[in-house]
């Protein structure tokens, strides 16, 4: 089998894999296809490419590092709730004239400017100021055991017998 064999016979089966998606992808042509890892992750970007693009405007193309989760949770205004990777939560809401974001009970406007940068900023903000939550360790978690590490068990103090008493009859 030759190399140009063997790139025709991976390109039929990339196609074959491909076609029972929705997206019809030429592999032949550059960039025929956006073809893209993040939509795995969070599939709801791929029904929403407006949203993707404001994600990308607020947090960089490196989204993906910072948001958890994106859910639709209201139709009408179609409204996003994003879930940072610290468990924090904004939202992201789609008007007739442009993007709304919601940080902090706090409305920024995307169509202006300058509200999209304190947008990111408040978003920044949710990021830096709220570290992830640590589980609690509970004892004895994480540790070995005294017998595997030769270690003698630490002593427990011995309770006293109680002295019998000696009824007295009456």
């Amino acid at each position: 089998m030759t190399k140009s064999e063997l790139k025709d016979k991976i390109k039929t089966l990339v196609k074959q894999v491909w076609s029972s998606k929705q997206k019809s992808v030429d592999l032949d042509m550059p960039n025929s296809g956006d073809i893209s890892l993040d939509d795995n992750v969070i599939p709801i970007l791929s029904k929403f490419p407006e949203l993707k693009q404001v994600l990308i405007d607020l947090l960089t193309t490196n989204y993906n590092l910072f948001v958890e989760d994106v859910a639709w949770i209201a139709p009408r205004p179609t409204t996003f709730q994003i879930e940072l990777k610290n468990n924090q939560l904004f939202y992201i809401i789609h008007t007739d004239r442009s993007w709304i974001a919601q940080v902090e009970g706090k409305k920024y406007y995307l169509l202006n400017l300058d509200e999209e940068e304190r947008a990111a900023e408040a978003i920044a903000r949710l990021l830096y100021f709220t570290a992830p939550e640590q589980p609690e360790k509970e004892p004895g978690e994480g540790e070995t055991p005294p017998e595997e590490t030769g270690e003698a068990p630490p002593e427990t103090p011995e309770e006293a017998p109680e002295e019998e008493t000696p009824e007295v009859p009456a």
